[in-house]
């Protein structure tokens, strides 16, 4: 096998290939990244969780950072304002099994920011400084960090922290190419992560857009990062990434899986989201999944409105499985 791209290295760890799932607060779970990881991400990250409430022991919090023990290497992420706090959460979240640490800097929902926590941060460089300083004293693992530009387009410091950042011993920054008033508004700007690529020795993973293989290569080339990470592309699509993994090993792009594929992995998704959550966290929980399996499909706003009413997972996957029947019927017809 023929690899197109070189493996990723974070301190002594090395990843293959070098893809990593992004941290999304209510959607990358334990159940979530155990079913997507075998698609070709080499490295995971759990949702990002707070300093505040590791600190205060939150069982909400604990089961966020938990693992099946599937994930190796696993990241965990971390948000907050505090250096020591953070510090105390690194400690806790590498005797948890974390074989990195992940500094939040890049979180713009206002959950988040109005504590001064995420992309918040980034409006105060030196406080970005001590958080990351403090982290990489805490722990005797690999620190690395995640941002946007910075929180407006008028003050752009992703240099500056990253130079920060190689400063303090962290050792690896993901660039999420938006500002934090941006949100996912726009379009995310990849001559960011160039110039960024250009500026700092450790590597960086570029984030940002990356809903197509050959798009998601080409930015990797262009770019010249050393590693690329996917979130929002790959949600209801993970076969998204199994298609980069085969551009990285230097094979032909597997097709994209049929409908009614694509929805019996669904299917999948939800019972096992039941299975380990119960019934009665993982119904209203799959919906935002289901609704991303059904993209692009045939009648798929007819079935959300349903699936949306839905308060038991054996009503919810009949009507996936009556969905499965009609788009499978259709291509029989088509064919």
């Amino acid at each position: 096998m023929s690899h197109t791209v070189a493996p990723l290295k974070i301190g002594d760890i090395q990843i293959w290939p070098p893809l990593v799932l992004a941290p999304m607060s209510g959607v990358t779970n334990r159940t979530m990244r155990a079913l997507y990881r075998p698609f070709g991400f080499g490295l995971t990250v759990t949702e990002f969780v707070s300093s505040n409430a590791l600190a205060y022991g939150s069982r909400r919090t604990m089961e966020m950072i938990d693992q099946h023990g599937l994930e190796k290497p696993v990241s965990t992420q971390l948000w907050g304002d505090d250096p020591q706090t953070m510090a105390a959460a690194a400690k806790v979240v590498r005797e948890c099994g974390a074989d990195i640490v992940d500094i939040n800097f890049g979180c713009p929902a206002p959950k988040v920011t109005k504590t001064n926590g995420g992309s918040a941060c980034l409006r105060d460089v030196d406080r970005c400084e001590a958080i990351m300083k403090a982290v990489v004293d805490a722990v005797d693992c690999p620190v690395t960090m995640k941002m946007r530009l910075g929180w407006t387009q008028d003050d752009l410091v992703y240099v500056d922290v990253a130079k920060r950042a190689q400063r303090a011993g962290v050792q690896a920054v993901t660039l999420h190419a938006r500002t934090a008033k941006q949100f996912y508004k726009g379009s995310a700007d990849w001559e960011h992560i160039t110039r960024l690529k250009q500026a700092i020795e450790i590597p960086v993973i570029g984030n940002g857009d990356l809903d197509d293989a050959q798009t998601a290569m080409a930015r990797m080339r262009e770019s010249g990062v050393d590693a690329i990470m996917i979130g929002r592309g790959a949600l209801g699509n993970p076969w998204l990434v199994s298609q980069i993994r085969d551009l990285m090993e230097g094979r032909a792009v597997a097709p994209v899986p049929s409908a009614a594929e694509r929805l019996g992995f669904c299917i999948v998704h939800y019972r096992t989201m039941v299975d380990e959550l119960g019934e009665q966290r993982a119904v209203p929980q799959m919906r935002k999944h289901v609704a991303l399996y059904l993209k692009g499909i045939a009648g798929a706003a007819h079935v959300r409105e349903r699936i949306m009413r839905i308060d038991t997972a054996a009503q919810a996957i009949a009507v996936i499985e009556e969905t499965i029947e009609r788009v499978a019927g259709a291509a029989q017809v088509a064919a």
